[in-house]
């Protein structure tokens, strides 16, 4: 047990590099996949959690009635909805999208949200409660408005500044939008002898900036849509021709006037939240079960308002929260990036058992004499093979576990970036495990199966012929000297690189996989890349994701390289010491390792391009969006040069490892 422990002892000490390699591969793609798996998970926890600290109504029910709803109307829902005895959240209001004029001088269409919770501050609104931004001190005497917080779509209003709402003004554009005529003149001055002039026409002054829990998307107007008839894009449904608004402001109801008791602007919203009942997460199958129950619930319920003769679901329309555009395009976006991750998982995985299988199985061979020895000793196959086992096991072990850490950071990274197009909601902490989990037991067994595989080859041999050196590959003509006009044209030292890179065919070929791999992983970030650039995704928070698709991939590429041309270079040291005692400089014999290295990644280069036109079409299939066809030519010259350049890195990493080759030690007869 000593000796085999000694054994075990040195093997670490010896193989350093060999064990370093190992975590790097491993972290990388544990790390990666697992992070941009999970980040699904992240952002779906994180908007529940603020649909549920900011009680977002599940329901908004808008009224198509020109006497909106009662306060019977809205005792009856609250009676409808109130399960187990607890009751729904329900608040009130009116919105309404109608040219402003403001202090400036000029008028903007805005969105103007009525609301019966103004007398309390916007973090206590019993539904839909906002995050005040920013605050102002106005006079006691003004009417106080806020304004949404402005975005790349809104463009926001300055605190202190004032708009005029003349509410004749309001109905006849809302006329106009309803019926395609405006008021007529007798109505308006029937409106106007009725409703004194100081009721009529409203200075607000913006009074704060509060972020709202239905408009947080950055691209677009992203509140609900007011008409039925509004176009319904793929993400969601935000307010097709309204995607000019400007602005957005939150007022009180009270403000509204009122002609022979009944207001101008009757109550035709009402926000119902049902967060405090059981039904799940909101993304959840068994939500939207619940939501299609309630929602026909209510239209059963409004039914009797209809007009006679009409359709019974004509009084009122129901939008529920995937009809809110912010809720449902990052979760659709959310969603896409999990689909991006398992189409991933699998390359990275397939990379990974690959330079894992190649590490163990080299490390075998260059230990066949203390595999003999161990044999003859009396060790079993089994304790030998163990030993192997247990260095590729400590090496996963410690990848998979900083993995874990890197992948919880790049779960944090992609949420981050998600901060680009929307107002982001608090990050939950919650890391979902099941991608990590899969991943990482995937490469164990991929690891253990090749330990295991090579173990068995090796000690099935007999320990006399596990002393004998193993006998170099017999040489034999290329390819190219079958084409002498061709092969007469290379000097002596590219003649050795084309011998050498075809003669180890398995070498050459693990490479080449490896580098393809590499470059369709490089390339299908690009291709996503290209989606934003050319304007089929308008999402700056996808550009991150692809930059760091891109940087992971590239980083793949090199530890990949250096761990294969490491192995090259440990086996080929008497071939490079004898090089040395015969004169060659250190540039030369570095040359002599690069030229093969550069023609390896030339070729899985050139393999890569059909695998990478694979992984495209797999992945936009997987997210819904882009074509093969329209990811531009460009993108498909950059990749490469993407490739070449962390080979290139490598090179220059790997040159102190060449030109400080023990002449003496290499040289030595190995009996």
């Amino acid at each position: 047990m000593k000796t085999y422990l000694k054994t075990l002892g040195r093997m670490f000490s010896r193989h350093v590099t060999r064990f370093v390699s190992i975590i790097f591969i491993v972290l990388l793609a544990v790390g990666f996949s697992s992070g941009i798996g999970s980040a699904n998970t992240k952002i779906d926890r994180s908007l529940s959690d603020y649909y549920v600290s900011n009680s977002v109504s599940d329901i908004i029910l808008k009224s198509k009635s020109d006497d909106g709803f009662s306060s019977d109307d809205v005792a009856a829902v609250e009676e409808l909805l109130t399960y187990d005895g607890v009751a729904p959240k329900i608040s009130t209001g009116m919105s309404v999208d109608v040219e402003l004029e403001y202090s400036d001088g000029n008028s903007y269409l805005t969105r103007i949200y009525f609301i019966d919770d103004f007398s309390v501050s916007v973090e206590d609104w019993e539904v839909n409660a906002a995050e005040m931004i920013s605050s102002a001190d106005v006079g006691g005497d003004d009417i106080v408005a806020y304004a949404q917080q402005p975005n790349r779509s809104l463009a926001g209003i300055e605190q202190g500044s004032k708009l005029t709402i003349d509410f004749v003004d309001i109905l006849d554009q809302l006329s106009v939008q309803d019926t395609g005529e405006g008021l007529d003149d007798s109505m308006k001055s029937m409106i106007e002898m009725l409703v004194p002039e100081e009721d009529r026409i409203k200075q607000v002054t913006i009074a704060g900036t509060i972020q709202s829990p239905l408009i947080f998307a950055f691209d677009g107007e992203p509140s609900y849509v007011n008409g039925e008839d509004a176009e319904i894009p793929e993400t969601g449904t935000g307010l097709g021709g309204l995607t000019t608004i400007r602005n957005a402001v939150w007022l009180s109801s009270d403000i509204i006037p009122s002609v022979m008791g009944n207001a101008l602007l009757p109550t035709g919203d009402m926000y119902i939240s049902l967060s405090a009942q059981d039904h799940g997460g909101i993304f959840t199958d068994s939500y939207k079960e619940h939501i299609e129950g309630v929602s026909e619930e209510l239209v059963a319920l409004f039914a009797p308002q209809s007009a006679e003769g009409g359709e019974a679901d004509g009084a009122v329309q129901v939008i529920s929260l995937y009809d809110n555009f912010s809720f449902y395009s990052l979760h659709s976006y959310s969603q896409k990036v999990q689909a991006l991750g398992w189409v991933l998982v699998v390359a990275f995985i397939f990379v990974t058992a690959l330079v894992v299988f190649s590490n163990i199985s080299r490390l075998m061979e260059e230990e066949r004499g203390q595999v003999a020895c161990l044999r003859t000793l009396g060790y079993s196959a089994f304790k030998i093979i163990f030993k192997y086992a247990l260095f590729a096991a400590i090496a996963t072990g410690i990848g998979g576990v900083a993995g874990y850490f890197v992948g919880s950071g790049v779960s944090i990274f992609v949420y981050d970036v998600f901060g680009y197009s929307y107002a982001m909601p608090p990050m939950s902490g919650y890391f979902d495990v099941t991608f990590f989990l899969v991943v990482f037991c995937i490469i164990v067994a991929a690891i253990m199966f090749a330990t295991l595989f090579s173990g068995i080859k090796m000690t099935t041999e007999t320990p006399a012929n596990l002393l004998r050196p193993k006998p170099p590959k017999a040489g034999k003509k290329v390819i190219l000297e079958r084409v002498p006009w061709l092969w007469n044209l290379l000097s002596f030292k590219y003649k050795s690189t084309v011998r050498n890179v075809l003669r180890y065919m398995s070498r050459f070929l693990m490479t080449v996989i490896a580098v393809a791999i590499s470059m369709a992983l490089v390339m299908g970030g690009l291709a996503i890349l290209d989606l934003c650039t050319t304007g089929v995704i308008q999402s700056d928070s996808i550009i991150g994701i692809a930059v760091m698709i891109i940087a992971f991939a590239g980083l793949l590429t090199a530890v990949v390289v250096y761990t294969l041309t490491n192995i090259n270079i440990s086996e080929r040291n008497r071939e490079l010491a004898t090089l040395m005692v015969l004169g060659y400089h250190d540039g030369e014999v570095s040359g002599y390792i690069y030229r093969e290295i550069y023609i390896d990644a030339a070729v899985g280069i050139v393999f890569g391009y059909p695998l990478a036109a694979l992984l495209i079409w797999v992945v936009f299939t997987m997210i819904g969006l882009g074509t093969l066809g329209g990811v531009s030519w460009y993108m498909w010259l950059a990749a490469p040069c993407v490739v070449a350049l962390f080979t290139w890195l490598v090179t220059i990493i790997l040159r102190r490892k060449i030109v400080r080759v023990d002449m003496n030690e290499s040289l030595k007869a190995i009996e």
